[in-house]
């Protein structure tokens, strides 16, 4: 059996909110091509659950800005509930929290995390096609050899992507480490199974070996290949394969985790612009990008101050 790791990021470039990276886990019980038979599954998952389309896919695919956070929504939450089903229905921002594992170190909660806490999940499914779907998924994952294993996230607010770029890491730096910390956490739920790792190309990176040897323990990591459009690295002591490609979203494992991350860094924004307009009546939403948040910030000036808000703890510096 092997242990498939996907990997993902959102929110790698905006000056507000935070960086979010995601990763899934599934156990593959045959040696055929993965990729493909994930992808036939989530094809008839889709059927089986009456979407039309896989519930799976990259994140700039499925959600546009002003279309709601369905798409994303869906997936991930039934993925969710197909891990534990034992576990309860979704409630709220708590739920969500514990089930992805986010943990913030003391401190480094922003103003508006207990509004992110207390949202009502789910925000836009309706709670029977969420089963339809959690169903369909639990029914379909098994003829196909798939077993979902897990699914979490690390959240990384201004004031701790700050606090790591004053240790003298830049922000590839920042999510490398972040993304290979999460994978090497997730192989440890097989230690003992092969693993393969799909990650999102990071950035401009193309060398990612003395990261991967320091996050896996590891003394020796064998170069496999390293162009514009693939990285590749074995692990022998780990057992372990790791893949750093362009356009991975394209792989089910990289694309739930490319979603997760989309949808927890949107419920977080959405926290953000609840939080700040409950200070500044009439103040425009943002998603954080640098050209609107310069004009936010600018728009913000007076809440800020009144809140008495450390610089280093609103603004990422990118």
């Amino acid at each position: 059996m092997t242990l498939l790791i996907g990997t993902d990021e959102a929110g790698y470039g905006p000056n507000l909110g935070p960086l979010v990276v995601a990763a899934s886990a599934w156990r593959m019980t045959t040696a055929d091509d993965h990729a493909e038979r994930l992808h036939r599954a989530a094809e008839e998952i889709g059927v089986r659950a009456g979407i039309g389309h896989p519930p799976w896919a990259d994140s700039k695919q499925l959600y546009k800005p002003g279309l709601g956070l369905l798409p994303l929504e869906r997936g991930v939450l039934a993925a969710l509930l197909v891990i534990d089903p034992k576990d309860n229905f979704p409630t709220d921002g708590a739920w969500l929290a514990g089930r992805l594992g986010i943990d913030l170190p003391p401190g480094m909660a922003p103003a508006e995390w207990p509004l992110w806490t207390a949202m009502t999940i789910p925000v836009a499914i309706a709670p029977s096609l969420l089963t339809q779907l959690a169903d369909a998924v639990a029914a379909t994952l098994p003829r196909h050899g798939v077993e979902l294993v897990a699914l979490c996230c690390r959240i990384l607010h201004p004031a701790a992507f700050n606090a790591l770029l004053d240790r003298g890491l830049n922000k590839s730096d920042i999510l490398s480490q972040t993304t290979l910390g999460l994978a090497s956490d997730l192989r440890g739920l097989a230690a003992d199974e092969s693993a393969v790792v799909w990650c999102d190309r990071h950035g401009g990176r193309k060398s990612y070996a003395a990261l991967v040897g320091r996050h896996f323990a590891a003394p020796l990591v064998r170069t496999l290949t390293e162009t514009p459009a693939l990285s590749a690295y074995d692990i022998p002591v780990a057992g372990v394969r790791i893949e750093f490609a362009v356009g991975g979203e394209a792989r089910v494992p990289v694309a739930l985790a490319s979603m997760t991350a989309k949808y927890v860094r949107e419920l977080a924004m959405a926290a953000f612009n609840a939080h700040w307009t409950s200070l500044e009546p009439g103040l425009r939403p943002t998603a954080g990008y640098p050209l609107d948040a310069r004009r936010w910030h600018a728009e913000a000036a007076g809440a800020i101050s009144r809140a008495g808000t450390p610089p280093a703890a609103l603004w990422r510096r990118v």
